[in-house]
């Protein structure tokens, strides 16, 4: 009982310090082969050298950073080195992505776009890594599971070797391998080292970088010593009378840690502007466009999307070609005057498939870091009540048209300052409820429909004449409702067709521009069990390097 108590808390505390979907990471990786010898000292410590290849998809982002878990935080910081093919890493931290872990920056030697790469990480001194054999008191247990990556980034096979060099004086016929992970050998091929020592091997060409395999051999204790053998200490639960409700009290803090932890892990996915904007300075920084200060008040990423796409269908320097699936077209001559982030926006649309996501995740990572040099030495309080008046008083203007001509070219010259309040969807469509509305100059390129319509379909929108021409030139129009739906349809658009999940999206943005905080490494979770166990990172008999999610 007390067992199946303790589980659960241990249960819910991981899954409520996990990384969200953290990871969904932009990189985009194949891990060809990854080797791991891992060495049980006589001192009763655990000294690790991983050997990766990593083959970088062509139009990936570089591989900049890679993490690497680590069993439990009681390791020595000074025993990690690593390089990439030979060069030294210097940039060695504790990883965002685990409790216990490292960040290694590759620096100069990232691995770029379509080439392959090999890290080689050596971590010389973990502790607290053996425990009691749960079928023989005379034997240590020693377990350990290799870092691994999300799935979400690295694809395809693995040729995966896991060594393991059993203390020194230890005897061929001595030792006794656990269980092996599916696809691995049940018996793994044992041999001596060139220093004498067993070591027992498993290899599996056809496995993959992003599960987590488990490898474990007991030894005789008497090897190590006994003070290098981790026990638990003795549950002092008290005895009460109310002990069948500890189960269901249990279950009901599970799932409110859970609960918890996945809305903050939403919340938090959203929240894509780095700290420092938030820092105050002083006074307002005028000048940004509307789409700059969208980011500064964290628009969603589907509205600030598609607010630059009606920016350059008015600017004339792309047109839609279909609208679902979203499909544009760039216009060549390019105008002049495009700003950065619309001329990225452009070349990120006319990718195809994976590509495009990233590109536009780059496009918008690019853009924020923009707004956040901008913002150096202002108030963000002071420049968002800035722009929210700018925005009510073009809704304000668009509303006191007394004509329907007149709204119409009030709305295209204030459009992008209306996007920017939160209720722009609704209230597009109280203000065009009736119609009709006289479309600008540039709606064809932005509805292909109209268009053909107005080339002499059935459905021809209707013509009118404008105001002050006093001649025959005259503007097409169309019904309210149906001007307001086509303007609200873009952002959805954004989000089904090109951007999917925009809370996965922004995530993938906020691993860059705000990257979760790091984890305490201090503290450790007990737990049962013995010779072999499903990896929690500190459980009895366990010394796992868990590493999920990770760059």
């Amino acid at each position: 009982m007390k067992r199946k108590i303790f589980l659960l808390i241990l249960l819910a505390s991981i899954l409520l310090l996990m990384p969200g979907n953290a990871l969904a990471q932009t990189y985009s990786f194949s891990l060809p082969k990854e080797t791991v010898n891992a060495f049980w000292n006589d001192d009763g410590t655990l000294s690790l050298d991983y050997l990766f290849v990593f083959a970088n998809d062509p139009g990936a982002p570089p591989i900049e950073f890679v993490d690497v878990g680590i069993p439990n935080g009681n390791y020595d910081r000074n025993s990690i080195s690593a390089d990439v093919k030979g060069h030294p890493i210097t940039d060695i931290e504790q990883s965002p992505y685990f409790d216990y872990g490292v960040a290694l920056g590759l620096g100069s030697n990232s691995i770029q776009p379509g080439q392959t790469g090999q890290v080689h990480v050596v971590i010389g001194t973990v502790r607290d890594v053996l425990y009691p054999d749960s079928e023989d008191s005379e034997y240590a247990s020693a377990v350990f599971a290799p870092t691994y990556f999300g799935s979400d980034v690295v694809h395809e096979g693995t040729d995966l070797t896991v060594i393991f060099h059993l203390p020194p004086g230890v005897q061929p016929d001595e030792p006794r391998w656990h269980d092996a992970p599916s696809g691995f050998p049940s018996q793994p091929a044992t041999a001596l080292d060139d220093q004498g020592r067993v070591t027992y091997t498993w290899q599996n060409p056809s496995a993959n970088g992003h599960t987590e395999y488990t490898f474990g051999a007991s030894f005789p204790k008497k090897y190590v010593p006994a003070g290098a053998i981790v026990t638990r200490p003795a549950a002092q639960l008290p005895q009460i009378d109310f002990e069948s409700l500890i189960p269901f009290l249990c279950l009901g803090f599970f799932g409110l840690i859970f609960f918890l932890g996945i809305f903050s892990n939403r919340q938090r996915k959203l929240q894509y502007l780095p700290p420092k904007i938030a820092i105050e300075g002083h006074g307002i920084k005028r000048g940004l466009t509307a789409i700059e200060a969208a980011v500064l008040m964290e628009q969603p990423m589907d509205r600030i999307l598609t607010m630059i796409l009606f920016s350059v269908v008015k600017k004339n320097a792309a047109r839609v070609v279909k609208r679902d699936p979203l499909e544009i077209e760039k216009i060549d001559p390019s105008p002049k005057g495009l700003r950065q982030y619309e001329v990225d926006f452009i070349d990120a649309l006319e990718e195809k498939g994976a590509n495009q996501r990233r590109t536009l995740q780059r496009t918008m990572v690019d853009l924020i870091k923009s707004v956040g040099k901008k913002m150096e030495g202002f108030s963000r309080r002071e420049t968002v009540a800035y722009y929210k008046d700018i925005t009510e008083r073009a809704w304000a203007q668009v509303e006191a048209a007394d004509t329907p001509e007149v709204k119409g070219q009030v709305f295209d010259e204030v459009m992008e300052w209306t996007m920017l309040d939160r209720e722009f969807d609704h209230r597009t469509q109280d203000v065009f409820r009736t119609g009709p509305v006289f479309v600008p100059v540039w709606w064809p390129r932005y509805d292909p429909g109209f268009g053909r319509a107005a080339a002499g379909s059935a459905g021809m929108p209707a013509a009118s004449r404008a105001p002050g021409s006093g001649g025959g030139v005259s503007l097409p129009h169309l019904p309210g409702s149906d001007f307001a739906a086509a303007v609200v349809t873009g952002a959805q658009n954004f989000s089904s067709s090109v951007i999917g999940n925009v809370s996965d999206f922004t995530s993938g943005i906020t691993q860059v521009t705000n990257p979760p905080p790091k984890p305490s490494s201090s503290g450790r979770s007990w737990g049962g069990g013995g010779g072999s166990c499903a990896c929690a990172c500190a459980c009895a008999g366990c010394a796992c390097a868990c590493a999920g999610g990770g760059r």
